[in-house]
């Protein structure tokens, strides 16, 4: 055991010492979830506990195959060839003045200067990181496995503010079942051993799941065996078994996000192709031959937006201004409860054309006629969506392309048709070229305006639980796009034919008579893409009713509550397990996507007030407060013999 009681990696899982139907020897809990979220958990009970705990003794158990720090999706064990999706200066796992919490803030670097003091001398990382951690500048966006040693820094560095009188004990397994009573011990049992680990409280942070796929994906899959077809279902990109996919051969892909750049990447620079400037400076792919030809399509039919490549400057908006703490309440208040598209989301496209605004008649004065003062109050008597607002905005801003018009943002190729494929692709790459020139030219500064808009709107969201899969989609659109340089690859590799774009409405079939996939889109009608090869490039829904995790499946089935989208419901003030009758569980706490209160992201950009955050502290002090109260705080004995 080392200084910090930190148990090493290489210690073997400790057996309980009691019955399982009896109180731990000392007070326990047990975290399900040794990633991001599973280290923001144990920082905020290291901050908290001098205040509600002190020094009494406390057992934390880690459960968590993959490393602790990273886990399973920024585990160091992937290709390096795998980017962050923020840049360095927006990824911080540490606390600062701008997030509502009951607890100590304790700052800590950002991954930006993180780096900067790797490169300082002051801290150290593995050899292989080395040269990929000097060249990281606050701009720049960091491979996973950078990532992965700074999450694990973070982590040791939480583990080492822990009291002296927790220890922490790592289990490299997986737990496959919750038992126990509401008032009593609960038991956590991992794979493949004889008895559970014991506990006063169990806390899941669990991160991204896998999920048994929906009836259609099943049904593709079924398809694919009996035609001697490829099917790759939903699942994560690096851990999906690309090998599969031949050299040259057509493979149809659902899905325009972030796991579409994955797959997009490992099967480019993984395989061998590699990019060299051309003459405009602009990328140009040399391939490798192993590449298969990738015919991408979703809904949509069109990438996410780029990531925004300037920095801030100047006044920001006032946020919360329309969709604030008091809209959150008035809309938990009344009596029938809410619809999301009808009383929602007018309040979030309210606040998104404020920021918006706001922004153009601070920074850009000289695109606006008329006076910054009169136009807001206007604004705020407008009703949201409706026509008063839309002529108010045609009157003060005289170009279209600086009003906010969110249904174009979210469905940029409804309506559009196109002669045939080759037009199509000159097309959909000219939208791509359009969206990197706006997001990296600070003249179109309103749009990072909206962005620190939605990350707000995200925060006041939480309070309102489950609110469907469209909203998650649209913020993701908008504000979780790739970097710049991968839409930039995206193009050369489209101009080499690598990839080739399906377009919006794609709808992927089963032919039987022909033993092929089949893909038509909205955009080109009259074409039709054949393949032998077909693969979901998008991530498993997080739902407790179609999980492949045992133990989420497992509390579901015991009674715990899902929502109509399938995910945990949750106390959204403290994280605790709710149950079909809507009663908290006084031993059960779950964070993270699979959870109603999901938050955007267990990590977060520094000074936005981040819902992860806030829900860690939360989550913290109600475990420190329970244990306090119930267990009791004895040293561990052994029994006899």
């Amino acid at each position: 055991m080392s200084a910090t009681g930190h148990a090493p990696h290489s210690a073997p899982p400790p057996r309980p010492l009691h019955p399982p139907s009896r109180a731990p020897a000392r007070p326990a809990v047990v975290l399900v979830g040794a990633g991001p979220r599973g280290t923001g958990l144990i920082e905020r009970i290291a901050a908290n506990a001098p205040e509600l705990y002190g020094d009494a003794p406390l057992d934390l158990h880690l459960v968590d195959p993959y490393p602790p720090g990273g886990g399973r999706v920024w585990r160091r064990d992937q290709s390096p060839l795998l980017w962050m999706n923020s840049t360095a200066e927006d990824v911080t796992m540490f606390t600062d003045a701008s997030v509502e919490l009951r607890g100590p803030v304790r700052p800590g670097p950002s991954l930006a200067e993180w780096a900067a003091r790797v490169r300082a001398g002051e801290l150290s990382v593995p050899g292989e990181l080395a040269d990929a951690v000097r060249g990281l500048g606050p701009q720049g966006f960091a491979g996973r496995q950078v990532q992965s040693a700074y999450l694990e820094w973070v982590y040791e560095q939480a583990v080492a503010a822990l009291p002296p009188g927790v220890v922490v004990h790592e289990h490299r397994c997986r737990a496959v079942r919750v038992t126990g009573p509401r008032g009593g011990p609960q038991q956590v049992w991992l794979e493949g051993a004889p008895t559970p680990l014991v506990a006063d409280l169990v806390v899941l942070a669990l991160g991204h799941l896998d999920g048994r796929p929906p009836p259609e994906q099943r049904d593709l899959a079924a398809f694919a065996a009996r035609h001697h077809l490829t099917y790759l279902p939903s699942d994560f990109t690096a851990d999906a078994g690309l090998d599969v996919l031949a050299p040259g051969e057509p493979v149809l892909v659902r899905g325009f996000g972030l796991a579409f750049v994955d797959l997009m990447v490992l099967l480019t620079e993984g395989r061998g192709g590699a990019y060299e400037a051309g003459p405009d400076g602009e990328p140009v792919y040399r391939p490798s031959g192993k590449e298969p030809v990738l015919y991408v399509g979703s809904r949509r039919g069109v990438p996410y937006h780029s990531k925004i490549g300037y920095t801030y400057r100047g006044e920001r908006p006032p946020l919360p201004r329309f969709f604030g703490p008091a809209q959150v309440d008035e809309l938990l208040a009344r009596p029938g409860g809410y619809d999301f598209r009808r009383d929602v989301w007018p309040l979030i496209a309210k606040e998104l054309g404020h920021a918006h605004y706001h922004r153009l008649f601070t920074a850009h004065p000289e695109r606006v006629r008329t006076d910054r003062a009169a136009f807001e109050e206007k604004y705020a008597a407008a009703e949201p969506l409706g026509p008063g607002l839309r002529a108010l905005v045609a009157a003060a801003v005289p170009d279209p392309a600086d009003h906010l018009d969110l249904d174009a943002l979210d469905r940029p190729l409804q309506g559009v048709r196109f002669p045939g494929a080759d037009a199509f692709q000159d097309g959909l790459r000219g939208y791509i070229e359009a969206d990197l020139a706006r997001r990296h030219n600070p003249a179109h500064s309103p749009d990072l305006a909206v962005f620190l808009a939605l990350l707000s709107v995200y925060g006041q969201l939480v309070r309102l639980g489950d609110h469907g899969p469209w909203w998650h989609g649209f913020f993701s659109h908008l504000a979780s796009g790739p970097p710049g340089p991968r839409l930039r690859q995206l193009l050369a590799l489209s101009r080499a034919g690598v990839v080739r774009f399906l377009g919006a409405g794609t709808t992927v079939t089963a032919d039987p008579e022909r033993g092929v996939f089949s893909a038509t889109s909205d955009s080109v009608p009259d074409v039709r893409v054949e393949a032998r090869a077909l693969v979901e490039a998008r991530l498993p829904q997080p739902t407790v009713t179609d999980t492949k995790d045992a133990l989420l499946r497992g509390l579901y089935d015991d009674g715990a509550a899902a929502t109509g989208s399938g995910l945990l419901a949750v106390d959204p003030g403290d994280g605790r397990v709710l149950d079909r009758t809507g009663r908290p569980h006084p031993r059960r706490f779950a964070l993270g996507p699979h959870t109603d209160a999901r938050a955007s992201g267990a990590f977060a950009r520094p000074r936005t007030n981040a819902p992860a955050f806030r829900q860690n502290d939360a989550t913290a002090r109600a475990l420190l407060r329970f244990l306090r109260a119930h267990a009791v705080p004895e040293p561990a004995r052994c029994p006899p013999g």
